[in-house]
């Protein structure tokens, strides 16, 4: 069975986006030669991507044009999208799902091979969580205070205690926080 692995980056004070959908730049100012790395780390063990929507039409506007390592993973691997809305997933490899997610994406961990990363996504993250379907969960922690935005996980999800398996951190100040869930 695969794991499941959410990755998001977030400002110091707990926003992934910035007030709009989709604002991400500040995110750019502190992608460096570590934060690739890491990136590329991630993806080496990558068996397939999950998005929800909104996430889904970004990376895949993004992506589709662009060169490099990282865009040559994230191009070629399998990639699955949760919408309830979109009627076409035309990126590379993409499998576009409607149903119930959780029950979706436990029948992708059975039958995929490799990790299943989740990036961004913040309500499928949300879902998925509660679920109880992530095996881990890795966060990188920008040293950038936003002020306003939108918060991972919202704001109604159940306690859920996570034991941290490790910190470390990159050249840019962005700290990586990798955790799974506590042993109840």
């Amino acid at each position: 069975m695969s794991k499941l692995i959410l990755w998001n980056v977030l400002s110091l004070d707990g926003y992934f986006e910035g007030a709009k959908s989709w604002d991400v730049e500040w995110f750019h100012s502190f992608y460096d030669k570590d934060q690739e790395e890491f990136s590329i780390e991630q993806l080496r063990h990558a068996g397939a991507l999950l998005f929800g929507r909104v996430t889904y039409e970004g990376m895949a506007a993004y992506w589709q044009t662009a060169t490099g390592v990282v865009a040559d993973y994230v191009n070629c691997l399998p990639k699955f999208v949760f919408s309830r809305t979109l009627e076409r997933a035309e990126w590379n490899n993409t499998r576009l799902i409607h149903g119930n997610a959780a029950e979706e994406a436990a029948k992708i961990k059975r039958e995929m091979d490799g990790d299943l990363f989740v990036f961004g996504s913040g309500q499928l993250c949300a879902t998925l969580l509660e679920a109880g379907l992530f095996g881990e969960v890795r966060l990188g922690v920008a040293p950038i205070i936003l002020g306003r935005g939108v918060t991972l996980f919202g704001r109604d999800l159940s306690r859920l205690r996570l034991k941290l398996l490790e910190a470390r951190s990159l050249n840019s100040g962005t700290v990586i926080l990798r955790y799974e869930p506590a042993v109840k």
